[in-house]
């Protein structure tokens, strides 16, 4: 797989352009507030700044994070309202659903039922930020197992109720227990712990809503995976006001212990790191790395990303963790 199979140039630039212009539309005014790590709660370092947006790096468990950070509530009018995010919820999905369906879904979907087999049968399956639903329709596929969708944007939401799902149109922190009744789940959520305003309050909100036992899946980016460290600030996935936080295999740990959670595993199965650092080769000013890019054969690579990938070292992460107890102290 390659980095433009599932982003193609013109409408990924397209979506950026329209980005740009949102986060002056939305952010620009905002009040901005420091925070700390939201993994240890440490002070972070300034690392950069990009499109109007501070990075700080912490230093105890080196997770990225954008600080200051403007007020929640221009995060939900973006999220709820933005030309950026209707174009991403009509144009990009609608233009990229079938290669993503078959490159990102469908295997996606098939790894999350081998993973589910370890685990007692689920009655229920709840996709936190369900996007596109292409992901709830192959794992419906493919196990059989209903799926509630939980999706705040109305352009998204309405595409998924058209699917014939279930969807809940809040942001998870407004769901309440009753809008999910009483069954066995195991919650799943891809590429949305980045954009997260507050990952803890999310986690905890989540952790209300879950039984003992019950299982929470999600991927997010890596902030120690190759291609966003060689390319930092000029890398894509850094990418303001949707990325806010990037967590690492060590401190994602951090977090979800603090917030009731206990950490089943931790893996890096991403596969395009060596490609995405070659088709932004004019950033890299490392020597090895172009070295390496530039003269490598193609088998190289592929080991390459292999390797990353096998020793938690790309920028794609999976969690797999379940509700400890009931007396955690929320």
């Amino acid at each position: 797989m390659k980095e433009h199979d599932i982003r193609p140039k013109h409408i990924f630039d397209e979506y950026l352009r329209l980005t740009t212009e949102d986060t002056r539309s939305y952010f620009q005014d905002s009040v901005r507030h420091d925070v700390g790590c939201p993994a240890c709660g440490a002070n972070g370092v300034h690392a950069f700044t990009k499109m109007g947006f501070s990075y700080a790096e912490c230093p105890d468990c080196s997770t990225l994070y954008v600080s200051p950070r403007p007020e929640r509530s221009a995060f939900e009018r973006y999220y709820t309202d933005s030309p950026s995010t209707h174009y991403w919820a009509t144009t990009f999905y609608k233009e990229t659903e079938a290669a993503r369906r078959e490159k990102i879904w469908k295997p996606k979907a098939e790894l999350i039922s081998e993973k589910l087999s370890h685990f007692s049968a689920f009655d229920e399956i709840v996709d936190v930020g369900g996007g596109y639903g292409t992901f709830a329709e192959e794992i419906n596929r493919i196990s059989g197992c209903k799926v509630t969708i939980v999706e705040p944007s109305r352009h998204l939401a309405e595409i998924c109720r058209n699917k014939g799902f279930v969807v809940i149109e809040k942001f998870l922190e407004d769901v309440s227990p009753c809008d999910l009744g009483h069954k066995t789940r195991c919650f799943v959520s891809f590429e949305l712990f980045e954009h997260l305003y507050d990952p803890a309050a999310f986690l905890r909100c989540l952790n209300r809503l879950m039984r003992v036992g019950d299982a929470f899946i999600f991927s997010t980016l890596n902030g120690m995976g190759a291609d966003i460290r060689v390319l930092w600030e000029h890398s894509q996935a850094v990418s303001p006001p949707h990325h806010l936080n990037f967590f690492n295999s060590h401190s994602v740990r951090k977090l979800l212990a603090t917030c009731g959670f206990g950490v089943i595993e931790v893996t890096t199965p991403g596969r395009l790191d060596v490609n995405i650092i070659e088709n932004s080769l004019q950033h890299v000013t490392d020597r090895f790395w172009q070295t390496f890019i530039t003269h490598s054969s193609e088998n190289a690579k592929q080991q390459l990303q292999e390797f990353l990938a096998a020793h938690l070292l790309s920028s794609h992460m999976m969690v797999i963790c379940k509700k400890d107890s009931e007396s955690y102290n929320l």
